[in-house]
């Protein structure tokens, strides 16, 4: 004969499985809760260095003299200078480049996804074209100082071996997949009964592509574009092989350039001392960088609120 279980024995092991249920869920809130504060820790770790370390830079370094003074010599045994405008000219140039490539190849890319192609030609080219974000970084570096500028120094001979153009135009290849696919989800998140009334009343193909879809996906699409500049500016190594390593204040993109993050990279590498003028001002030097990310980001999300519509 089996045991036998009273009924008092089966109401006290529920109320004690009731009780470790209760803990459990009362548990659960602040484990969940401290993991999601390790992303706001770190953040607040990464923000007090660079604030502290930027403090101890400004110390030596005069503010105004680092973003005025046209002179970036972090290294000079004989009078070294420290200026910020250099680093910023030759990030803003190769993302501009970058973008002039980027904008129009993936804005017509992610049109002719949306509203051109065959279900079956989407699904075959849309994963073709995200490998290209697959890519590492230094592979495109390469790519820029070993093929593309060879081939444009054909067509511009002035072009120096390193230069901000072919990095420029190889980053903005990187960043196709990103604005593409972006500008894409916002064009397919129209509804279809839009495009399907302005058909009904003459419009053709294109007019609905470019006067309904468009500006109803306006939002998606600028913060696409804005993200993809973001993207552009913290990039390092394709600048790191290809742009070169000199400090020069000059908007010719045909000559070699220094980015910020490549500037981050050079001090980094062991040229400057730990403890020195010069390796502080990688940390003032990555501290603007991360403003300057930071705002963009912020005006996506502004434009993505703004224009954003509900259907």
């Amino acid at each position: 004969m089996g045991k036998t279980v009273s009924v008092k024995d089966l109401i006290r092991n529920k109320d004690k499985k009731n009780k470790l249920m209760l803990k459990a869920e009362r548990t659960i809130p602040f484990i969940l809760f401290a993991l999601a504060s390790i992303s706001i820790l770190t953040t607040v770790g990464i923000v007090s260095t660079l604030l502290y370390e930027t403090f101890l830079f400004f110390r030596e370094v005069s503010i105004i003299e680092f973003f005025t003074n046209t002179n970036m010599k972090p290294l000079s045994r004989v009078e070294p200078s420290f200026s910020i405008l250099p680093l910023l000219t030759g990030t803003i140039l190769i993302s501009l480049v970058a973008m002039l490539v980027a904008i129009p190849i993936g804005l017509t890319t992610a049109i002719y996804l949306s509203e051109y192609a065959s279900e079956s030609v989407r699904k075959a080219v849309k994963p073709i074209i995200e490998v290209l974000a697959g890519i590492p970084t230094i592979v495109y570096g390469f790519f820029a100082f070993t093929f593309v500028t060879p081939i444009l120094r054909e067509f511009i001979p002035a072009l120096q071996s390193t230069n901000a153009l072919s990095p420029g135009i190889v980053m903005g290849i990187m960043i196709i997949p990103l604005v593409a696919s972006l500008s894409e989800d916002a064009m397919n998140s129209v509804p279809k009964a839009m495009r399907e009334g302005a058909l009904a009343l003459g419009a053709t193909k294109l007019e609905v592509t470019l006067r309904v879809v468009i500006p109803a996906a306006i939002s998606g699409i600028i913060a696409s574009f804005v993200l993809g500049i973001s993207r552009a500016i913290g990039e390092t190594m394709i600048v790191t092989i290809a742009s070169g390593s000199s400090k020069n204040f000059t908007f010719d993109i045909t000559q070699s350039m220094q980015t910020m993050t490549a500037y981050i990279v050079e001090v980094t590498s062991g040229d400057a001392g730990a403890g020195t003028t010069a390796y502080y001002s990688l940390y003032a030097v990555a501290f603007a960088l991360f403003i300057f990310t930071l705002l963009m980001n912020m005006f996506a999300g502004h434009i993505s609120r703004k224009y954003r519509e509900a259907y």
